[in-house]
Order: structure tokens, then sequence, then C-alpha cells
């Protein structure tokens, strides 16, 4: 079944995307909860529409998105964690630790776009992935130190 996403949904598809998606999904879930819609021709064409009338904003937001990478990717972090005598965490590192980091930097980036591959449970540095616009990420490097 087609449908026109209303709203970013993670591993499946950006607002405004046209994707197939299993029809039970799409009844069940999507439409009910107002996160995607047929993608009949009519809404095509609205769509179509209302993206071409829309470029010029989504080009502002893509640059913006552009400046805040370059930004982001001289920024080197350091996230404090309690650890035990062999440098094992409690708990784990994770991307609102990450965000809060970016934050006290002055970096305003919402925890939901930032992505860390494993588990982060011992001392030592990692990177992050972060997603700030379905055509721009970065890579921000951290490090995680015992307090």
């Amino acid at each position: 079944m087609e449908i026109i996403l209303k709203e970013d949904i993670i591993n499946l598809g950006y607002k405004d995307d046209i994707v197939t998606v299993k029809d039970g999904y799409a009844r069940n879930f999507l439409i009910p909860q107002k996160k995607a819609i047929l993608a009949t021709e009519s809404a095509k064409k609205v769509l179509a529409e209302n993206l071409k009338q829309r470029a010029h904003k989504l080009e502002k937001i893509k640059k913006e998105a552009e400046e805040l990478a370059e930004k982001l990717k001289t920024v080197s972090l350091t996230i404090g964690a309690k650890t035990s005598s062999t440098g094992t965490i409690f708990g784990s590192v994770n991307s609102i630790q990450v965000s809060e980091a970016l934050e006290k930097q002055g970096f305003n980036v919402d925890r939901k776009v930032i992505f860390i591959k494993d588990a982060i449970k011992e001392v030592g540095s990692y990177k992050a992935i972060v997603k700030l616009h379905k055509e721009v990420t970065v890579e921000v490097p951290f490090e995680v130190v015992a307090e």
C-alpha cells in the first residue's frame, strides 16, 4: 500500500515521502495515528503543489542544518559517568547525555536525532551520528571519562 508520510518516522521515511508499506501497518497504525495518509492521485497532486511552494523554505532549513553540521564537526565532548574501579560504567551513556553535553556547549540538538551504534558501557572514545536533516548527517566524537 502506498502512503504519504505526515511526519518523520525512523527506519521508514521522512515527512512528505511516498513509501510502500504493508496494508496492516498502514491501516492499523500509521493512518489511525495520523502519521500518514493514503497516496491517492489527488493526494499526490496536492503533495506536489505543496512541495513546490515549500521548496524555498526547505532549502533554507537544509542550509541551516549544513551550517550547524560544520560547527558540530569541530566539537569534542567529554561526558562524565560513574564507573567501577575497572572502568565499567554503572548504567550506560546514551543520546540524552550527548544531547545535554552539546547543550552545555551552546548547541540545541534534539536527542531524537542523535544515534549511537552500540550501548556504551566502558570509559573510552566514541562517535555519535547526528541526523540534522534527511540529507545532512555529521559524526560527533565524544569521550566518556570517570567522574
